[in-house]
C-alpha cells in the first residue's frame, strides 16, 4: 500500500491549524503544519486554512515565504485546497482594514457583508451558522460530493465580483455569494470543513481522492 498523501498545512500564524490537520488524517492523508516555505513547496498537496484578518494573514505569508511557496505548488501541479480565510486569500485584494493585496490568482476582491439585506432588514454579521450549499460544475472534487450539502460558516467578508467561470458553489445570506471558487489546480470553500460534521467530512474525503490521483 503506498504511503498517504503529505500535506502541508500552512502556518502563517492564525488559525484553527490543529483541527484542520487531524480533520485531514481522518481523510487518510498525512498533514503537516508548517510555515517553512520548503516544506510547502514539495507536499503532494497545500491546505491554507485560516481565522483572522485578510491584512495580517497576507502580511505574514508574504514574511516568510509562504506566499510564493502557494503559487509554486499550485503552479506545480498540486492541488490546493483554501478555506475560509484561504479562499479569500486567492483573490486580488480585499478591503479589511484597509486596502491589501491578496494572491492575485483569482479575479475579484474581499467585501463586508452589507449592513442590511435585500429586503432592508438589518443583518447580522459576522454569519455564524449552518447554510445550504449548492454545488455545479466538472471539478474533480465535485464528482465525489452531492449536488447541496450544509456547511458551517464564521465570517464577516465574502468574493465580489469573481468570475462565474470560477463559482462552483453558492450560498445565501443577505444575498447570494459564492461558497466555493475551483479552478484546475484550486479548490476553496468559504466555510469550515472541519467543524461541518459528515459534509466536512465528505469534502475532506474528496480532497484526498483528489490529491492521490494526481500524485
Amino acid at each position: 500500500m503506498s504511503a498517504a498523501p503529505t500535506i502541508a498545512v500552512v502556518d502563517y500564524g492564525f488559525g484553527n491549524l490543529r483541527s484542520v490537520a487531524k480533520a485531514l488524517a481522518r481523510s487518510r492523508l498525512s498533514p503537516e503544519v508548517t510555515g517553512d516555505a520548503a516544506v510547502v513547496a514539495r507536499a503532494d498537496g497545500v491546505v491554507l486554512p485560516g481565522v483572522g484578518a485578510f491584512a495580517d494573514a497576507a502580511a505574514c505569508l508574504g514574511a516568510k515565504g509562504l506566499d510564493e511557496a502557494v503559487r509554486a505548488s499550485i503552479e506545480a501541479g498540486r492541488p490546493y485546497l483554501g478555506l475560509c480565510l484561504g479562499l479569500q486569500l486567492l483573490f486580488e485584494e480585499s478591503d479589511e482594514h484597509g486596502r491589501t493585496r491578496g494572491l492575485g490568482l483569482l479575479r475579484g476582491r474581499i467585501e463586508r457583508f452589507p449592513a442590511c439585506d435585500r429586503t432592508g432588514a438589518p443583518l447580522r454579521v459576522p454569519h455564524i451558522g449552518w447554510n445550504s450549499v449548492r454545488f455545479a460544475g466538472a471539478h474533480p472534487m465535485l464528482a465525489r460530493l452531492p449536488r447541496e450539502d450544509h456547511y458551517y460558516f464564521v465570517h464577516s467578508y465574502r468574493p465580489v465580483g469573481a468570475d462565474s467561470a470560477v463559482v462552483v458553489g453558492r450560498t445565501d445570506y443577505g444575498g447570494e455569494f459564492p461558497a466555493a471558487v475551483a479552478t484546475e489546480r484550486i479548490f476553496a470553500v468559504q466555510f469550515h470543513p472541519e467543524k461541518s460534521q459528515w459534509a466536512g467530512k465528505r469534502l475532506l474525503d474528496a480532497y484526498a481522492a483528489w490529491v492521490s490521483s494526481c500524485r
